[in-house]
């Protein structure tokens, strides 16, 4: 047997296994007293946590809220995690505080998706029963040396049984789901009360020049420095074209030219910037400009 692999320098080993797993992944976090939501995708799961890519920059030791939807299981799931590393976009996240509801759910499909992969030929064992799922599992019958004992018999038993077991449990996680689902809601509602709330477009967009818009500024949110580009000594002005709603709030922020490194933060900082309603004939009137963010290495 070979030595067991190191785990890399900052990482924390993994307390469950994990499963690989590709679905949407919503990062909600705090910062600067401004919530930002980043969207990413999942590459596993497990009970502990998961590791995924997200569209941003986060910092291990980060506090956030992630969202997702297991396949085939009822429901969104959301739980508090925290950030255990992050590089390249590419980010290793620990649940925190799990109820004993999620904890199932996410033990039910990491199940469900093994025995879809032995049926499919694309594993070729299972992994040892966990203390918990020794305790539910049925015993093996041991009636004698025939009738019963006979493996014919056991095999024959276990086809008849399997169906209504499965059927059964996916009754018992899509009620839990809901459950859980009821619970975070009501948590979530605080902070999705933060966000703020687009205004519907009357028409099209008036083009209006920047030095206009800079004049009409009434909130203004300076970007987040990524890390990598501190590193790399990367600085500039990216220019992020803006669609401004007549109550003043961005409707839409994409950066267009600029260092690559810098774009996103420099979007997401505009995002959050508000404006006094651009006027035409006396009426409010949804806008769109190009607007500069400039980036400086700290000296």
């Amino acid at each position: 047997m070979g030595a067991a692999p190191a785990i890399p320098e900052g990482m924390i080993p993994r307390q469950a296994p994990r499963h690989p797993l590709a679905i949407p992944v919503d990062v909600s976090l705090l910062r600067s007293g401004v919530p930002e939501s980043i969207p990413g995708r999942s590459l596993n799961i497990g009970e502990g946590g998961m590791a995924a890519i997200v569209a941003g920059e986060l910092i291990p030791g980060d506090t956030v809220g992630v969202e997702f939807r297991l396949p085939s299981v009822g429901g969104p799931l959301r739980a508090k995690a925290v950030v255990r590393h992050h590089a390249h976009l590419r980010c290793g996240i620990e649940f925190i505080g799990l109820s004993p509801e999620q904890r199932a759910m996410i033990r039910y499909w990491n199940r469900r998706n093994l025995e879809v992969q032995l049926e499919q030929g694309l594993a070729v064992f299972k992994p040892p029963e966990t203390a918990e799922e020794k305790a539910t599992s049925l015993p093996p019958p041991a009636w004698g040396d025939k009738g019963w004992a006979d493996k014919g018999w056991s095999d024959k038993l276990r086809r008849i049984l399997a169906p209504r077991i499965l059927w059964t449990a996916l009754a018992v996680f899509l009620l839990i789901g809901l459950i859980g689902w009821w619970r975070w809601y009501q948590a979530w509602d605080e902070l999705e009360s933060h966000l703020p709330k687009k205004a519907a477009a009357t028409g099209p967009a008036t083009k209006v020049p920047p030095e206009i818009i800079q004049q009409l500024v009434t909130h203004k949110v300076e970007p987040v420095y990524p890390n990598a580009a501190q590193k790399a000594k990367v600085e500039g002005t990216v220019l992020v074209d803006t669609t401004i709603s007549p109550d003043g709030s961005v409707v839409e922020a994409k950066a267009v030219s600029g260092p690559e490194l810098l774009a996103p933060a420099a979007a997401r900082a505009v995002r959050w910037w508000r404006f006094r309603p651009y006027q035409i004939d006396g009426k409010p009137a949804e806008v769109h400009t190009t607007l500069a963010v400039e980036f400086h290495v700290p000296r």
